[in-house]
């Protein structure tokens, strides 16, 4: 007997959808204002093939392993495309239909979400995410009349939370925080950074579990450094053993259903000398005055100005080494930056109600200099109408974390 190979199938395997991060109709606004988009450009379909825009449209985080994955939205259907591998899992995971694709013959993806959108249509894509040779394919088996950069429009959008999202990302904090306390507990002289991120990391993965029974779990980690390991905000853990007066820093990261939230902080072990205590001042200075500028009608850059002049005017923005926040929701070390809400220069947003933002300073004193090294102090705000809902609440600063 002759086995027949498909190009796609639909396998609902289960019979049931599974709980998603946020109800039904979050998505169905989500979707609405998505082609309020499609209507405002005439766009027929949109194709969406990044991480964030998936989950954020569909509920759907895929895991790629270096195939191609879509959510392909038109004025009536909302369709995820997945590979074989995950069988029945992107249908249970998203809200609405899903189609897989088989290795059977190469392009079935391309095949799939050409069936779905049609030939010779206006077509809205991720054109930060297409790569070169993705984007040929896109040209090739849709034959689109016309193509548009889609991702602007999506980001703006996902900048902009809902009162749902908002709660989620409050849980989220409630969970750093966890994390935090759970690191602090286990900081010693002689304990190793990773045995460290490993207490704190399984603390806010339990702390999930409690909160969201229903969810599904991974990516939760911890980025614990010390000594010269503080020097960069995302330096990998090692297995370096703490000494007494050494500098830490405490990064906390919980993913919750996609969505990143962050704990940040500045730690001593044991004790404090008078040069990085000065240092370590001047950062929680303008970490306090940086959450003092976060309101709505002000702008990023003008955000970044003042914080700039704060510095400067204490002989430190020399040692300043990236923006001073960014926005949070579906985002992670690896997918999602929502670039048009940073505290750089050259970003000229308005703050608005309902935009979550951090605050989050960082000086740098090099190897060998009194004060050598990486200082971080992160809170994250929530813009209001009245000003700012500051939703992190462990404690920063030397009266509580000079430990061990």
């Amino acid at each position: 007997m002759e086995l027949i190979r498909p190009e796609h199938y639909r396998l609902h395997n289960g019979g049931a959808k599974d709980a998603l991060p946020f109800a039904d109709a979050e998505y169905a606004d989500r979707l609405a204002g998505l082609r309020d988009i499609m209507e405002l450009h005439s766009l027929d379909a949109v194709v969406l093939t990044s991480m964030h825009n998936v989950a954020y449209y569909s509920g759907f985080l895929y895991c790629s392993f270096g195939r191609p994955y879509a959510c392909v939205v038109t004025k009536t259907d909302c369709i995820t495309v997945s590979a074989g591998i995950d069988a029945g899992q992107p249908w249970r995971r998203s809200v609405g239909d899903n189609i897989t694709y088989t290795d059977w013959t190469r392009d079935n993806f391309w095949r799939v979400v050409a069936g779905i959108t049609g030939t010779a249509k206006a077509i809205g894509c991720e054109a930060d995410h297409l790569t070169m040779d993705r984007a040929e394919k896109l040209n090739t088996f849709l034959k689109p009349k016309r193509g548009m950069d889609i991702a602007p429009a999506t980001m703006q959008q996902r900048m902009m939370k809902s009162p749902a999202e908002i709660a989620l990302i409050k849980h989220g904090a409630n969970v750093a925080d966890v994390g935090g306390y759970a690191i602090r507990e286990a900081i010693r002289v002689g304990a190793t950074e990773l045995e460290i991120s490993i207490a704190g990391r399984d603390a806010m993965e339990r702390e999930i579990a409690k909160r969201f029974p229903d969810a599904e779990y991974r990516d939760t980690w911890v980025w614990f450094q010390s000594g010269l390991n503080t020097d960069g905000a995302h330096n990998p853990v090692t297995n370096r053993k703490l000494r007494h007066g050494d500098i830490l820093s405490l990064n906390c990261f919980p993913m919750i259903s996609g969505y990143y939230t962050a704990l940040e902080r500045t730690l001593f072990v044991g004790e404090v000398d008078a040069a990085s205590m000065a240092v370590w001042q001047h950062n929680i200075d303008a970490h306090e005055y940086g959450m003092t500028l976060l309101r709505a009608g002000s702008t990023c850059a003008d955000i970044t100005a003042k914080i700039n002049a704060f510095l400067a005017e204490r002989d430190m923005l020399q040692y300043r080494t990236f923006g001073y926040g960014h926005s949070f929701g579906i985002l992670s070390h690896y997918y999602g930056r929502e670039a048009a809400l940073e505290l750089r220069e050259d970003i000229d947003t308005v703050l608005e109600p309902g935009m979550v933002i951090s605050m989050e300073p960082m000086l740098t004193i090099p190897h060998g200099v009194p004060g050598a090294g990486g200082y971080r102090e992160h809170d994250i705000l929530i813009i209001t109408e009245e000003g700012a809902e500051d939703i992190t609440h462990y404690p920063y600063g030397p009266g509580f974390n000079v430990v061990g």
